[in-house]
């Protein structure tokens, strides 16, 4: 599926609202945290997609936020923005889902290996 937002022009300036700011959700890049979770509530307080990539930074904290500053490109769409932060966290965030569910998986006394 491609999005077709149209990129951005570099003259074009936006106002954030500081009020906004305080009530986007935070995402801070960690294990167990839900990238499409953040991005969908992300999405319900801001609905142009130029505002969502000026405001996208300030909805970043910790490992997330380091992440975005050192992309070595800039994003022209939000779309763009969006795929490479789910590629950067989701798989990495579902992987260490997925490893503490099979590394806390125990047999119990008296299971068989069958039924374990």
């Amino acid at each position: 599926m491609v999005d077709s937002c149209p990129p951005l022009e570099p003259a074009q300036s936006y106002e954030l609202k500081s009020s906004l700011i305080h009530l986007l959700p935070k995402f801070h890049g960690l294990a167990g945290e839900d990238p499409p979770k953040h991005l969908k509530e992300f999405h319900v307080g801001i609905s142009e997609d130029d505002n969502k990539m000026k405001a996208f930074p300030f909805s970043m904290d910790g490992v997330a936020k380091d992440w975005l500053y050192l992309q070595p490109i800039l994003f022209n769409t939000w779309g763009d923005m969006k795929r490479m932060f789910l590629k950067k966290f989701f798989l990495a965030s579902r992987t260490m889902t997925i490893r503490k569910e099979i590394c806390g998986i125990k047999q119990h006394f008296g299971e068989t290996l069958h039924e374990y």
